[in-house]
Protein backbone atom coordinates (compact mmCIF):
# COMPACT_ATOMS: atom_id res chain seq x y z
CA UNK A 1 0.00 0.00 0.00
CA UNK A 2 1.45 3.51 -1.07
CA UNK A 3 1.48 5.92 2.05
CA UNK A 4 -0.36 9.03 2.30
CA UNK A 5 2.22 10.68 4.07
CA UNK A 6 5.98 10.29 3.83
CA UNK A 7 8.61 11.50 6.81
CA UNK A 8 12.19 11.70 5.32
CA UNK A 9 15.11 12.24 7.37
CA UNK A 10 18.20 13.14 5.67
CA UNK A 11 21.85 12.56 6.75
CA UNK A 12 21.92 15.84 8.12
CA UNK A 13 18.74 15.26 10.60
CA UNK A 14 20.41 12.58 11.97
CA UNK A 15 23.42 13.83 12.86
CA UNK A 16 21.61 16.32 14.71
CA UNK A 17 19.90 13.51 16.38
CA UNK A 18 22.90 11.38 16.99
CA UNK A 19 24.40 14.83 18.73
CA UNK A 20 22.06 14.89 21.23
CA UNK A 21 21.60 11.48 21.81
CA UNK A 22 25.37 10.67 22.32
CA UNK A 23 24.99 13.37 24.93
CA UNK A 24 22.20 11.29 26.50
CA UNK A 25 24.43 8.31 26.31
CA UNK A 26 27.50 9.88 27.48
CA UNK A 27 25.23 11.01 31.07
CA UNK A 28 24.35 7.42 31.16
CA UNK A 29 27.86 5.95 30.93
CA UNK A 30 29.25 8.69 33.63
CA UNK A 31 26.65 7.29 36.15
CA UNK A 32 27.57 3.50 35.21
CA UNK A 33 28.08 1.36 38.58
CA UNK A 34 30.99 -0.80 38.62
CA UNK A 35 31.04 -3.75 41.27
CA UNK A 36 34.08 -4.96 43.78
CA UNK A 37 36.29 -6.94 42.43
CA UNK A 38 38.53 -9.26 44.59
CA UNK A 39 40.58 -12.41 44.01
CA UNK A 40 44.57 -13.83 44.66
CA UNK A 41 47.37 -14.53 42.38
CA UNK A 42 50.68 -16.72 43.37
CA UNK A 43 53.65 -14.65 43.22
CA UNK A 44 57.31 -17.41 43.02
CA UNK A 45 58.22 -18.15 45.40
CA UNK A 46 57.20 -15.93 47.54
CA UNK A 47 53.84 -17.05 48.10
CA UNK A 48 50.06 -15.97 47.32
CA UNK A 49 48.58 -12.67 46.92
CA UNK A 50 45.41 -11.60 48.50
CA UNK A 51 43.33 -8.11 47.10
CA UNK A 52 40.20 -6.19 46.91
CA UNK A 53 39.08 -3.15 45.02
CA UNK A 54 36.10 -1.62 46.16
CA UNK A 55 34.19 1.91 46.10
CA UNK A 56 35.01 2.55 42.23
CA UNK A 57 33.53 5.48 41.74
CA UNK A 58 33.81 6.62 37.66
CA UNK A 59 34.05 9.81 37.50
CA UNK A 60 33.97 10.66 33.91
CA UNK A 61 33.00 9.00 30.81
CA UNK A 62 34.01 11.17 27.35
CA UNK A 63 32.70 9.92 23.73
CA UNK A 64 34.30 13.22 21.44
CA UNK A 65 34.29 11.30 18.14
CA UNK A 66 31.39 9.42 16.81
CA UNK A 67 29.12 9.20 13.85
CA UNK A 68 25.91 7.75 12.33
CA UNK A 69 25.56 6.10 9.32
CA UNK A 70 22.65 4.74 7.12
CA UNK A 71 23.04 1.09 6.86
CA UNK A 72 20.59 0.08 3.58
CA UNK A 73 17.66 -2.02 4.39
CA UNK A 74 19.31 -2.61 7.72
CA UNK A 75 18.47 0.42 10.15
CA UNK A 76 21.26 2.65 11.59
CA UNK A 77 24.77 2.31 12.92
CA UNK A 78 27.03 4.24 15.81
CA UNK A 79 30.45 3.74 15.28
CA UNK A 80 32.45 5.70 18.73
CA UNK A 81 36.10 6.23 18.72
CA UNK A 82 38.75 7.45 21.11
CA UNK A 83 36.45 7.58 24.35
CA UNK A 84 38.26 7.77 27.59
CA UNK A 85 37.26 7.40 31.23
CA UNK A 86 38.86 8.46 34.61
CA UNK A 87 37.94 6.54 37.56
CA UNK A 88 38.86 6.13 40.96
CA UNK A 89 38.92 3.99 43.64
CA UNK A 90 40.51 1.84 47.76
CA UNK A 91 42.28 -1.49 47.60
CA UNK A 92 43.74 -3.67 49.90
CA UNK A 93 46.38 -6.13 49.57
CA UNK A 94 47.86 -9.20 51.88
CA UNK A 95 51.05 -11.38 51.18
CA UNK A 96 51.75 -13.25 54.59
CA UNK A 97 52.70 -10.59 57.27
CA UNK A 98 52.75 -7.27 54.83
CA UNK A 99 49.49 -5.60 54.88
CA UNK A 100 48.81 -2.37 53.14
CA UNK A 101 45.63 -0.44 51.74
CA UNK A 102 45.37 2.82 49.84
CA UNK A 103 43.57 3.97 46.88
CA UNK A 104 44.11 4.07 42.91
CA UNK A 105 43.29 6.00 39.79
CA UNK A 106 42.90 4.26 36.64
CA UNK A 107 42.28 5.52 32.80
CA UNK A 108 40.66 4.00 30.59
CA UNK A 109 41.90 4.71 26.83
CA UNK A 110 41.32 4.07 23.35
CA UNK A 111 37.48 2.87 23.54
CA UNK A 112 35.93 2.30 20.49
CA UNK A 113 32.12 1.21 20.52
CA UNK A 114 29.89 0.33 17.80
CA UNK A 115 26.61 -0.13 17.84
CA UNK A 116 23.99 -1.20 15.59
CA UNK A 117 19.99 0.07 15.47
CA UNK A 118 17.25 -1.91 14.73
CA UNK A 119 14.34 0.46 13.60
CA UNK A 120 10.81 -1.27 13.39
CA UNK A 121 7.22 -0.49 13.86
CA UNK A 122 4.73 -2.10 16.58
CA UNK A 123 1.22 -3.25 15.86
CA UNK A 124 -0.01 0.13 16.98
CA UNK A 125 1.95 2.08 13.97
CA UNK A 126 4.35 3.57 16.60
CA UNK A 127 7.84 3.40 15.64
CA UNK A 128 10.34 1.32 17.97
CA UNK A 129 14.09 0.65 17.96
CA UNK A 130 15.81 -2.00 19.64
CA UNK A 131 19.97 -2.77 19.41
CA UNK A 132 20.51 -5.04 17.28
CA UNK A 133 23.94 -5.47 18.16
CA UNK A 134 27.01 -3.32 20.38
CA UNK A 135 30.96 -4.24 20.76
CA UNK A 136 32.80 -2.43 22.94
CA UNK A 137 37.37 -2.99 22.35
CA UNK A 138 39.44 -1.26 25.25
CA UNK A 139 42.65 -0.85 24.24
CA UNK A 140 44.86 0.79 27.52
CA UNK A 141 44.33 1.28 30.84
CA UNK A 142 46.29 2.85 33.27
CA UNK A 143 46.34 2.24 36.78
CA UNK A 144 47.90 4.21 39.49
CA UNK A 145 48.25 3.31 43.32
CA UNK A 146 49.39 4.96 45.88
CA UNK A 147 51.31 3.13 48.53
CA UNK A 148 55.21 2.52 49.39
CA UNK A 149 55.65 -1.05 47.99
CA UNK A 150 56.31 -0.51 44.44
CA UNK A 151 57.28 -3.70 43.55
CA UNK A 152 54.11 -5.86 44.29
CA UNK A 153 51.47 -2.68 42.96
CA UNK A 154 53.78 -3.32 39.70
CA UNK A 155 52.94 -6.94 39.71
CA UNK A 156 49.39 -6.00 41.01
CA UNK A 157 48.64 -3.94 38.23
CA UNK A 158 49.45 -6.52 35.24
CA UNK A 159 46.45 -8.62 37.12
CA UNK A 160 44.27 -5.77 37.61
CA UNK A 161 44.22 -4.23 34.29
CA UNK A 162 42.88 -7.26 32.27
CA UNK A 163 40.10 -7.40 34.76
CA UNK A 164 39.08 -4.16 34.83
CA UNK A 165 38.66 -4.13 30.66
CA UNK A 166 36.79 -7.05 30.50
CA UNK A 167 34.45 -5.76 32.76
CA UNK A 168 34.35 -2.23 31.41
CA UNK A 169 33.94 -3.64 27.76
CA UNK A 170 30.71 -6.00 29.23
CA UNK A 171 29.46 -3.19 31.17
CA UNK A 172 29.50 -0.45 28.33
CA UNK A 173 27.25 -2.56 26.20
CA UNK A 174 24.61 -3.24 28.81
CA UNK A 175 24.33 0.65 29.17
CA UNK A 176 24.13 0.94 25.72
CA UNK A 177 21.08 -1.64 25.83
CA UNK A 178 19.53 0.13 28.77
CA UNK A 179 19.45 3.42 26.98
CA UNK A 180 17.53 2.67 24.09
CA UNK A 181 15.29 0.92 25.92
CA UNK A 182 14.40 4.12 28.47
CA UNK A 183 15.55 6.95 26.26
CA UNK A 184 15.61 6.24 22.57
CA UNK A 185 12.11 4.16 22.34
CA UNK A 186 9.71 5.72 24.85
CA UNK A 187 10.90 8.87 22.93
CA UNK A 188 9.86 7.12 19.72
CA UNK A 189 6.41 6.37 21.31
CA UNK A 190 5.74 10.21 21.45
CA UNK A 191 5.09 10.42 17.63
CA UNK A 192 1.68 11.05 17.79
CA UNK A 193 0.18 8.35 15.62
CA UNK A 194 -3.69 9.34 15.44
CA UNK A 195 -4.11 13.59 16.35
CA UNK A 196 -7.51 14.40 16.75
CA UNK A 197 -7.73 17.73 14.94
CA UNK A 198 -11.37 19.07 16.08
CA UNK A 199 -14.87 17.39 17.29
CA UNK A 200 -15.11 16.05 13.66
CA UNK A 201 -12.04 14.63 12.75
CA UNK A 202 -8.94 13.26 13.26
CA UNK A 203 -5.16 11.98 11.55
CA UNK A 204 -4.24 8.48 11.33
CA UNK A 205 -0.36 8.43 11.10
CA UNK A 206 0.62 5.24 12.19
CA UNK A 207 3.25 3.80 10.15
CA UNK A 208 2.31 1.43 7.08
CA UNK A 209 5.44 -0.63 6.70
CA UNK A 210 8.91 -0.09 9.17
CA UNK A 211 11.08 2.46 8.78
CA UNK A 212 13.62 2.04 4.91
CA UNK A 213 17.10 3.34 5.29
CA UNK A 214 19.08 4.35 2.19
CA UNK A 215 22.19 6.16 0.66
CA UNK A 216 21.01 9.27 1.78
CA UNK A 217 18.55 9.43 4.10
CA UNK A 218 15.90 7.33 6.05
CA UNK A 219 12.37 7.14 5.19
CA UNK A 220 8.97 6.57 7.34
CA UNK A 221 5.90 5.41 5.64
CA UNK A 222 2.76 6.61 7.10
CA UNK A 223 -0.73 5.92 6.36
CA UNK A 224 -1.52 9.57 6.26
CA UNK A 225 -5.32 9.84 6.12
CA UNK A 226 -8.11 11.88 8.21
CA UNK A 227 -11.35 10.00 9.53
CA UNK A 228 -14.38 11.26 10.97
CA UNK A 229 -14.41 10.32 14.65
CA UNK A 230 -17.93 9.47 14.77
CA UNK A 231 -17.51 6.76 12.12
CA UNK A 232 -14.45 5.83 10.64
CA UNK A 233 -15.71 5.41 6.71
CA UNK A 234 -13.06 3.21 3.80
CA UNK A 235 -11.81 5.56 1.76
CA UNK A 236 -12.85 5.34 -1.81
CA UNK A 237 -10.09 5.80 -3.47
CA UNK A 238 -6.20 4.63 -3.02
CA UNK A 239 -2.93 6.65 -2.39
CA UNK A 240 -0.74 7.59 -5.36
CA UNK A 241 2.77 6.62 -5.65
CA UNK A 242 5.40 9.72 -4.25
CA UNK A 243 7.96 10.55 -6.49
CA UNK A 244 10.68 12.14 -4.19
CA UNK A 245 13.03 14.71 -5.36
CA UNK A 246 16.74 14.14 -4.18
CA UNK A 247 16.60 17.34 -2.15
CA UNK A 248 18.57 17.31 1.14
CA UNK A 249 19.31 20.48 2.16
CA UNK A 250 17.15 20.22 5.02
CA UNK A 251 16.99 17.76 8.34
CA UNK A 252 14.10 16.57 7.25
CA UNK A 253 10.77 16.15 4.58
CA UNK A 254 7.42 15.87 4.70
CA UNK A 255 5.71 14.53 1.63
CA UNK A 256 1.43 14.99 2.07
CA UNK A 257 0.37 13.59 -0.97
CA UNK A 258 -3.57 14.55 -2.56
CA UNK A 259 -4.77 11.62 -0.67
CA UNK A 260 -3.73 13.11 2.90
CA UNK A 261 -5.92 16.44 1.90
CA UNK A 262 -8.57 14.58 -0.40
CA UNK A 263 -9.24 12.14 2.67
CA UNK A 264 -9.74 15.32 4.79
CA UNK A 265 -12.65 16.84 2.73
CA UNK A 266 -14.24 13.06 2.59
CA UNK A 267 -14.05 12.81 6.12
CA UNK A 268 -15.75 16.41 6.40
CA UNK A 269 -18.40 15.22 4.08
CA UNK A 270 -19.01 12.18 5.75
CA UNK A 271 -19.63 13.20 9.00
CA UNK A 272 -22.08 16.45 7.52
CA UNK A 273 -19.47 19.47 8.41
CA UNK A 274 -19.39 20.88 5.11
CA UNK A 275 -22.82 22.58 5.56
CA UNK A 276 -22.61 26.20 6.30
CA UNK A 277 -25.78 28.48 6.52
CA UNK A 278 -26.16 32.31 5.86
CA UNK A 279 -28.39 34.57 7.33
CA UNK A 280 -29.15 38.52 6.95
CA UNK A 281 -27.78 39.18 10.21
CA UNK A 282 -24.44 37.84 8.80
CA UNK A 283 -24.30 40.14 5.45
CA UNK A 284 -21.55 42.85 6.35
CA UNK A 285 -22.59 46.84 6.88
CA UNK A 286 -22.29 49.00 3.55
CA UNK A 287 -23.79 45.57 1.68
CA UNK A 288 -26.77 47.50 -0.48
CA UNK A 289 -29.53 44.79 0.43
CA UNK A 290 -30.56 42.28 2.68
CA UNK A 291 -31.69 38.93 2.54
CA UNK A 292 -35.23 38.24 2.19
CA UNK A 293 -37.95 38.23 -0.36
CA UNK A 294 -37.95 41.36 -1.31
CA UNK A 295 -34.53 41.09 -3.14
CA UNK A 296 -35.19 37.63 -4.44
CA UNK A 297 -38.31 38.78 -5.80
CA UNK A 298 -36.40 40.38 -8.62
CA UNK A 299 -35.27 36.65 -10.01
CA UNK A 300 -38.31 34.42 -8.89
CA UNK A 301 -41.25 37.13 -8.57
CA UNK A 302 -44.08 34.72 -7.36
CA UNK A 303 -41.60 34.92 -3.84
CA UNK A 304 -43.01 38.34 -2.83
CA UNK A 305 -46.81 37.20 -3.42
CA UNK A 306 -46.49 33.74 -1.44
CA UNK A 307 -43.96 35.37 1.86
CA UNK A 308 -44.00 39.31 1.38
CA UNK A 309 -40.83 40.56 3.00
CA UNK A 310 -39.77 37.42 4.63
CA UNK A 311 -36.32 36.96 5.99
CA UNK A 312 -34.37 34.17 4.42
CA UNK A 313 -31.88 31.68 4.84
CA UNK A 314 -29.24 30.33 2.34
CA UNK A 315 -27.90 27.01 2.90
CA UNK A 316 -25.12 25.93 1.46
CA UNK A 317 -23.55 21.70 1.22
CA UNK A 318 -21.29 19.64 -1.19
CA UNK A 319 -23.54 17.44 -2.70
CA UNK A 320 -20.32 15.27 -2.71
CA UNK A 321 -16.58 15.42 -0.96
CA UNK A 322 -14.56 17.94 -2.87
CA UNK A 323 -11.68 16.72 -4.76
CA UNK A 324 -8.53 18.84 -5.16
CA UNK A 325 -5.15 18.39 -7.35
CA UNK A 326 -1.62 18.81 -6.62
CA UNK A 327 0.79 19.53 -9.05
CA UNK A 328 3.93 21.64 -10.00
CA UNK A 329 1.57 24.78 -10.40
CA UNK A 330 0.01 24.73 -6.47
CA UNK A 331 -2.73 23.34 -5.14
CA UNK A 332 -6.61 23.60 -6.65
CA UNK A 333 -9.97 22.38 -6.73
CA UNK A 334 -13.12 22.96 -8.02
CA UNK A 335 -15.67 22.71 -5.95
CA UNK A 336 -19.85 22.10 -6.60
CA UNK A 337 -22.43 23.40 -4.01
CA UNK A 338 -25.73 23.14 -3.77
CA UNK A 339 -27.15 25.95 -2.40
CA UNK A 340 -30.82 25.49 -0.93
CA UNK A 341 -32.74 28.98 -0.15
CA UNK A 342 -35.56 28.87 3.20
CA UNK A 343 -38.34 31.70 3.68
CA UNK A 344 -37.87 32.01 7.56
CA UNK A 345 -41.37 31.80 8.62
CA UNK A 346 -43.11 33.83 11.71
CA UNK A 347 -42.98 30.22 13.43
CA UNK A 348 -39.03 30.07 12.77
CA UNK A 349 -40.12 26.83 10.84
CA UNK A 350 -38.36 26.74 7.00
CA UNK A 351 -40.15 27.00 3.68
CA UNK A 352 -38.03 25.46 0.83
CA UNK A 353 -38.16 28.22 -2.18
CA UNK A 354 -35.52 27.22 -5.02
CA UNK A 355 -32.10 25.34 -5.28
CA UNK A 356 -29.51 26.85 -7.53
CA UNK A 357 -25.58 24.91 -8.21
CA UNK A 358 -22.76 26.99 -8.18
CA UNK A 359 -18.83 26.14 -8.61
CA UNK A 360 -16.05 28.16 -8.94
CA UNK A 361 -11.98 27.71 -9.19
CA UNK A 362 -10.20 27.48 -5.81
CA UNK A 363 -6.52 28.26 -5.14
CA UNK A 364 -4.63 27.36 -2.00
CA UNK A 365 -1.41 28.85 -0.22
CA UNK A 366 0.10 26.14 2.51
CA UNK A 367 2.72 27.31 4.60
CA UNK A 368 4.12 25.65 8.18
CA UNK A 369 3.78 27.44 11.29
CA UNK A 370 4.00 26.03 14.99
CA UNK A 371 4.33 22.47 13.64
CA UNK A 372 1.04 22.68 11.76
CA UNK A 373 0.11 22.74 7.79
CA UNK A 374 -1.71 25.93 7.71
CA UNK A 375 -3.47 27.53 4.66
CA UNK A 376 -5.75 30.27 3.65
CA UNK A 377 -8.34 29.70 -0.13
CA UNK A 378 -8.83 32.21 -3.23
CA UNK A 379 -11.76 31.56 -4.45
CA UNK A 380 -12.51 32.58 -7.88
CA UNK A 381 -15.72 33.81 -9.53
CA UNK A 382 -18.52 32.01 -8.73
CA UNK A 383 -21.09 30.53 -11.55
CA UNK A 384 -24.47 29.13 -11.88
CA UNK A 385 -24.31 25.83 -13.10
CA UNK A 386 -28.24 25.04 -12.92
CA UNK A 387 -30.44 27.76 -12.85
CA UNK A 388 -33.88 28.72 -14.44
CA UNK A 389 -33.44 32.46 -15.05
CA UNK A 390 -32.46 34.78 -17.79
CA UNK A 391 -28.96 35.68 -18.62
CA UNK A 392 -29.11 39.53 -16.97
CA UNK A 393 -30.24 37.42 -13.69
CA UNK A 394 -27.78 35.25 -13.85
CA UNK A 395 -24.71 38.02 -13.66
CA UNK A 396 -26.60 39.43 -10.90
CA UNK A 397 -27.23 36.44 -9.26
CA UNK A 398 -23.56 35.49 -9.42
CA UNK A 399 -22.75 39.18 -8.03
CA UNK A 400 -24.52 38.23 -5.13
CA UNK A 401 -23.06 34.91 -4.47
CA UNK A 402 -19.55 36.41 -4.84
CA UNK A 403 -20.54 39.06 -1.87
CA UNK A 404 -21.59 35.78 -0.34
CA UNK A 405 -18.22 33.57 -0.41
CA UNK A 406 -16.01 36.79 -0.59
CA UNK A 407 -17.41 38.29 2.92
CA UNK A 408 -18.92 35.69 5.05
CA UNK A 409 -18.08 31.91 3.56
CA UNK A 410 -14.36 32.66 2.49
CA UNK A 411 -13.26 33.89 5.82
CA UNK A 412 -15.10 31.42 8.09
CA UNK A 413 -12.80 28.61 6.16
CA UNK A 414 -9.94 30.35 6.35
CA UNK A 415 -10.32 31.25 9.88
CA UNK A 416 -10.69 27.44 10.44
CA UNK A 417 -7.51 26.59 8.06
CA UNK A 418 -5.40 29.35 9.84
CA UNK A 419 -5.35 26.82 12.61
CA UNK A 420 -3.96 24.21 10.65
CA UNK A 421 -3.58 20.57 10.86
CA UNK A 422 -0.36 19.07 12.81
CA UNK A 423 2.76 17.73 11.39
CA UNK A 424 3.85 13.91 12.76
CA UNK A 425 6.38 15.11 15.58
CA UNK A 426 7.81 14.02 18.57
CA UNK A 427 7.76 15.77 21.70
CA UNK A 428 9.99 18.73 21.95
CA UNK A 429 10.69 19.48 18.38
CA UNK A 430 10.05 22.30 16.61
CA UNK A 431 10.79 23.90 12.94
CA UNK A 432 12.56 26.53 11.04
CA UNK A 433 13.98 27.24 7.79
CA UNK A 434 10.46 26.01 6.41
CA UNK A 435 10.47 25.62 2.40
CA UNK A 436 7.13 24.47 0.63
CA UNK A 437 7.06 22.97 -3.20
CA UNK A 438 4.81 21.50 -5.16
CA UNK A 439 5.32 18.64 -6.74
CA UNK A 440 3.21 15.94 -8.83
CA UNK A 441 0.59 14.52 -6.38
CA UNK A 442 2.16 16.24 -3.10
CA UNK A 443 2.86 18.60 -1.48
CA UNK A 444 7.08 18.65 -0.33
CA UNK A 445 7.46 20.47 3.34
CA UNK A 446 11.04 20.86 4.28
CA UNK A 447 12.44 21.93 7.09
CA UNK A 448 14.85 22.28 9.91
CA UNK A 449 14.82 20.91 13.46
CA UNK A 450 15.67 22.44 16.67
CA UNK A 451 14.98 20.01 20.23
CA UNK A 452 13.91 21.72 23.08
CA UNK A 453 14.84 19.73 26.14
CA UNK A 454 13.03 19.30 28.86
Amino acid sequence: TNPGFVVRITQAGLDYAHQHSIAVLEKELAQLKLPDISGDFRIRPVGKVRYEISRLDLRSFHLPHSRISLVPNVGLQVAISNAFAELDGNWRVKLHFIRDHGSFDLNVENVYIKINLKLGSDASGKPTADTADCSTRISKVRVHFSGKFGWLYNLFDRVIEPRFRNILQSKVCEIVASSVRSELQPYLRTLPVTARIDATAGIDYSLVAPPTATAQSLDVDLKGEFFSLAHRSAIPFPPLALAFPPDHDRMVYFGASSYFFNTAGFAYHTAGALVFEITDSMIPKGVEFHLNTTTFSAFVPQLEKMYPDTPMKLRLSAPSAPFLTIGPGGLSLTPVVDIQAYAILPSSSLAPLFLLGLTSNVSAVVDVKSGHIVGSLKVGRLKLCSFPFSLLQVRTLQSIMNIFASSILLPRLNARLEQGFPLPLPDRIQLSNILVRFHQNFLLLGADVQYQPR
